[in-house]
């Protein structure tokens, strides 16, 4: 299999050999890493189940975990599900590349779309089940929204959506997503929403695609999937708690297929994690410390700000000058959004020109570095 180097691993050839500045302390703005501590309560929880370690975990989780998830689900989206729909798993990258597998193994000529730019997951996923791949570009044009092409769609065994968006900050409407449910019912795909970034709104809460799916009738969820993770949500990426939710006849047969995969989180972060899916205070003192991230940003560079996500997807012209000039004279490190993009049958990239930057500090420290990014586009 061949698959293409990682965006980061990009971002370093491009910087390699470059001198930063020492006179500004480094920053690194590139990935979607909160630099905030877990909270006390989630690590407490984690040492305190530490004797859990002598124990095998169950692939499919245990109850603790699998009813926090169900109850996260139902506070915050109003949807109700059964242990069926609902799958807790180790994170959601490790989903995001078998489930492909798992799912278009039977087909021999298999059709992915997925939105484009992306999260690379997607790709190496296309690539490990050798499918076909078409792209949903998201441009300036269409709002950062994939423009619906039928004849597309209806080649396709599995669409992956990913809103919020990483890394354009779009969001879909309740309708919009509903739209996306009947496509998926009516040419006969499986359609699954990545909704990593749902927990982290500026404002108004986002929908999931599980809404939508109600919304529009389709009360088993037939096609329908969706992933989150407490990742971002609890700042806790290392606790690797995730889940995928909705069409219980497939999740059936993906939880046998996971009984191989040997993905089970260990007992004592499942309890942790059982934890943080249960506590929203936290989740609600995070999402007010990148409100006023993406309030400074707009005070120093202008942007609009976001319904939701961390990120800027900041237009700078040529991108990868800026983005070995930035590092060079100002010693902060954005990540070229042609990198997280790939070209179109038409041999366009929706990522050029444009650079991630993750807001993922305290506002001390981004004002300081968005400070640093206002004086080199200006120069």
């Amino acid at each position: 299999m061949n698959f293409e180097p990682y965006p980061f691993e990009k971002l370093n050839n491009l910087l390699q050999g470059i001198i930063p500045n020492n006179a500004y302390e480094p920053s690194a703005l590139t990935i979607g890493e909160p630099q905030f501590d877990t909270p006390e309560f989630i690590q407490k929880a984690l040492c305190d189940n530490a004797p859990l370690l002598k124990k095998y975990p169950k692939t499919g989780g245990e109850e603790i975990l699998r009813k926090a998830m169900r109850d996260f689900v139902a506070s915050r989206f109003g949807v109700t599900l059964s242990n069926e729909q609902i799958i807790p798993t180790f994170g959601t990258r490790e989903v995001l590349f078998n489930f492909p597998q798992f799912l278009l193994s039977d087909k021999p000529q298999s059709v992915m779309a997925y939105t484009n730019p992306f999260y690379q997951i997607y790709e190496g996923a296309a690539i490990a089940t050798n499918s076909k791949v078409y792209h949903l570009n998201l441009t300036k044009e269409n709002n950062f929204k994939p423009t619906i092409d039928e004849n597309i769609l209806s080649k396709c065994d599995l669409v992956i959506l990913n809103f919020p968006n990483n890394p354009t900050s779009a969001t879909l409407t309740l309708d919009e997503l509903s739209q996306w449910v009947e496509l998926a019912l009516k040419h006969n795909f499986v359609l699954l929403n990545d909704e990593c970034y749902s927990e982290i709104y500026t404002d108004a809460k986002i929908p999931s695609l599980l809404e939508a799916s109600l919304h529009v009738g389709n009360d088993d969820y037939k096609n329908i999937l969706v992933i989150n993770s407490i990742s971002k949500r609890s700042s806790a990426p290392g606790l690797r708690s995730g889940f995928i939710a909705g069409d219980a006849k497939i999740l059936k047969s993906y939880m046998q297929y996971r009984t191989y995969i040997g993905a089970a989180s260990p007992l004592p972060l499942q309890h942790a994690a059982a934890l943080a899916w249960s506590d929203e205070a936290h989740v609600e003192s995070s999402r007010k410390i990148y409100k006023e991230n993406f309030e400074i940003a707009k005070e120093i560079l202008g942007t609009a700000i976001p319904e939701a996500t961390f990120y800027i997807w900041l237009y700078v012209g040529d991108a990868l000058d800026f983005t070995k000039k930035l590092y060079k004279e100002f010693n902060v490190k954005v990540l070229p959004g042609e990198f997280l993009a790939r070209d179109d049958d038409k041999g366009e990239n929706p990522g050029v020109g444009y650079v991630r930057i993750a807001l993922v500090e305290n506002p001390t420290k981004t004002k300081e570095v968005l400070m640093r990014i206002k004086e080199c586009l200006g120069e």
